[in-house]
Formats: C-alpha cells, structure tokens, sequence
C-alpha cells in the first residue's frame, strides 16, 4: 500500500465517527444488553406448520445466534418443493430498531425493519411482487405454547387492505 492510501486510510478511521465498544470484560460480549436479546425467543430447532393446516411439518427452520452473539441467523428448508432461505436480524444501535434481511435460493429478496411491541417482534417493509407492483408486507412473531408464531400480511393497495400472507408456527424439532 502506497504511503498516500495509507494516510488516507488512517484519516477515515480517525476521522469516522464511531459508537462506544463495550468493555471487553463486559458478560456476553458487545450485544448483550437487553434490546440485542428481543428476538431470543425464536431460537431453536423447530418443525414449521401452517396454522390450521394438515398435522405434517412444511418446513425445518434452525434459527441460531451467530458473529459473537449479535446476528439471529434463520436457515428455512421447504419439505417440498426445494425453497431454502436465510434471514439474518440484527439490533442496529445507530437507528434503536431492528433489521432483518431475508434471501432464497430463488433469487428473492426482502429487507423489513421493526421491533418489539409488547410480547411481540413486528417488522414492515416493501417489495417489487414478480408482476412489478410495490407491495407492503408486515410480520408478526411471538412466543406461544410450545413454540412461536409468525405471521404476515401483504398490502398491494399502498396500506388501504391488507390480505393474509402465511401463518406459520414453530414447534420444536422431535425429528431424526
């Protein structure tokens, strides 16, 4: 690296402004306050079922804490069909909500934010549907008996009426 670009390097991480690191004797790392762990309900290894449908699991979702405790990671696998997603959620400090990015192996993408309200995580957001309309969606999870809920809801309409989008709950996984 050149003596310039070094300069300038050191400059930007002089220069950019920065949130204060946790102690590093702190317990639980960076991300263990309390707004880091709202989401920690939803962690396990879990058979998902469609509310109200048939007594077979349409999906296996392990959902897990990774990078020193700081991201809630999701690995969706489809019992049919072959979808498989990831969703990653983080607390961002800058802006006090949380963010959640979730892909498939179909090319889709969907980035919602939100937070805690009341006993429940809710998240909103916005997508291009596959005939090019904008189209709002707004997620639900919570903890109930046995497991958690998650439920969304899609608005084509600009928020006017919302329709059901899925209705999932996770039970823990009892599977070989």
């Amino acid at each position: 690296m050149t003596y310039p670009a070094v300069r300038t390097l050191a400059l930007f991480l002089l220069l950019s402004p920065s949130l204060p690191a946790a102690p590093a004797n702190s317990p639980g790392g960076p991300c263990a306050a309390v707004q880091y762990r709202a989401f920690d309900f939803w962690l396990g290894d879990w058979d998902v079922f469609d509310v109200g449908g048939e007594a077979t699991a349409v999906a296996r979702a392990r959902i897990t804490r990774i990078l020193d405790g700081c991201v809630v990671h999701e690995l969706y696998e489809s019992a049919a069909g072959g979808l498989r997603g990831e969703s990653y959620s983080i607390y961002d400090r800058t802006r006090s909500l949380w963010h959640q990015t979730w892909v498939t192996n179909r090319g889709r993408l969907l980035q919602i934010e939100g937070g805690q309200r009341q006993d429940r995580m809710m998240f909103n957001g916005s997508y291009l549907a596959d005939d090019g309309k904008s189209t709002l969606i707004r997620a639900l999870w919570w903890p109930v008996r046995d497991g958690v809920r998650e439920r969304a809801e899609i608005s084509e309409d600009a928020g006017h009426t919302w329709q059901p989008s899925f209705d999932l709950i996770f039970h823990p996984h009892h599977g070989k």
